[in-house]
């Protein structure tokens, strides 16, 4: 039985995801209490006419998410499996739903849904660092939501809907904590000791080309294309379905955003889900 929980952000996706779910045919039930999980899920697998259920979670289960852990870790103990699908948006778009749908947030007693986003996301972070799959619906349209969607649940069985992301950062503000491969590019040119450059960073072409037009960057970009390209299908055949590639310079606005652009560009062709993140690129300068 293929056991998936939709949880996330209030706003974010999860009845649109639930209802695209149940047409792919999944047994789906909303915000069932965190406490009969477990019994809910023993029943299902002895039904056998079922074999996909889709629960929803959410912060309307305030008081049983603090038991969300061990119940799913119980389950994990006893065999089951289960996938988090995690939905989030950032608070302007979610603000912007709440107002234009004239809905009320479950947190937002006192009329005030920024402050309810805010402690919700509280509440509900700890269970996106144990998420699977995680969708960030900011710039979706219900299409977009729904091609993300159909990726997940009915994509290639080879790739398994694997995620990519291509994380640039500066060195001198730390590793990513969740990266799987590092990789450092500060032997390339800098840009920023280049007086025209210094303010701008890899997303603007007059800095990419800089950087690019290096034969180390050149040979490195290929290189390292063609070992990712290698390492993917291993790493799903070892049980992986996600994987996060930081590319690490001095600052994190020059060199790593130019070759996690360069990167992310040359994968678009492979039949993963690609998604591109500069973490430090708007840290000022010192």
């Amino acid at each position: 039985m293929r056991f998936v929980i939709v949880t996330g952000m209030s706003g974010a996706g999860k009845s649109s995801v639930l209802k695209m779910l149940e047409d792919y045919g999944y047994l789906c039930v909303d915000n069932l209490p965190v406490l009969l999980i477990a019994q809910f899920t023993k029943m299902m697998t002895e039904n056998e006419d079922i074999d996909k259920v889709a629960i929803g979670i959410d912060v309307r289960n305030l008081k049983g998410l603090k038991e969300f852990d061990d119940t799913i870790n119980s389950l994990k103990e006893e065999g089951y499996r289960y996938e988090i699908l995690f939905l989030d948006a950032d608070d302007a778009t979610l603000v912007k739903r709440y107002k234009e749908t004239r809905r009320n947030h479950p947190l937002a007693l006192e009329g005030r849904v920024d402050k309810a986003i805010r402690a919700e996301r509280k509440e509900i972070g700890f269970i996106k660092k144990e998420a699977d799959f995680i969708l960030d619906t900011s710039h979706m349209l219900i299409r977009d939501l729904k091609h993300e969607v159909d990726k997940i649940f009915l994509g290639d069985d080879e790739y398994e809907n694997f995620f990519v992301t291509v994380l640039s950062f500066g060195f001198k503000y730390g590793i990513p904590a969740d990266a799987d491969l590092v990789f450092d590019v500060r032997f390339l040119p800098n840009p920023f000791y280049d007086p025209e450059l210094k303010g701008l960073t890899g997303n603007d072409r007059a800095v990419y080309d800089f950087v690019m037009s290096s034969e180390e960057a050149k040979k490195f970009d290929k290189m390292l294309y063609n070992m990712i390209k290698f390492l993917i299908p291993n790493y799903i055949t070892e049980g992986k379905n996600q994987l996060v590639i930081a590319v690490g310079c001095t600052g994190g606005k020059h060199r790593s955003v130019t070759i996690a652009n360069a990167l992310s560009k040359r994968m678009k062709k492979l039949p993963y889900t690609i998604k591109t993140e500069h973490r430090d690129i708007d840290i000022k300068n010192k």
